[in-house]
């Protein structure tokens, strides 16, 4: 199941949001074996000019899935679906 996908969460440091959405994502990949990353969109003019003010940003296989807040059940649901 957890093969299947892939989590990216968009964020910069001293992002006390950041900070948040990285446990709950932390979490939720663990226990599912999923494996995710994290960028600084610091990293690239491109990432700060599309997120901007939008981060934390977590992205499944590429798509946007949430910004701001991480829900843990929405996550879940989107990595246990086929």
């Amino acid at each position: 199941m957890g093969a299947m996908h892939r989590i990216t969460l968009l964020g910069r440091a001293g992002c006390h949001l950041c900070d948040d959405a990285r446990e709950v994502i932390a979490k939720v990949a663990g226990e599912l074996g999923v494996p995710w990353e994290e960028v600084d969109i610091d990293s690239s003019q491109e990432l700060r000019d599309k997120y901007g003010e939008m981060i934390p940003v977590t992205l499944v296989d590429g798509v946007q899935h949430d910004f701001w807040r991480v829900s843990e059940e929405r996550l879940r649901g989107a990595l246990t679906q086929p």
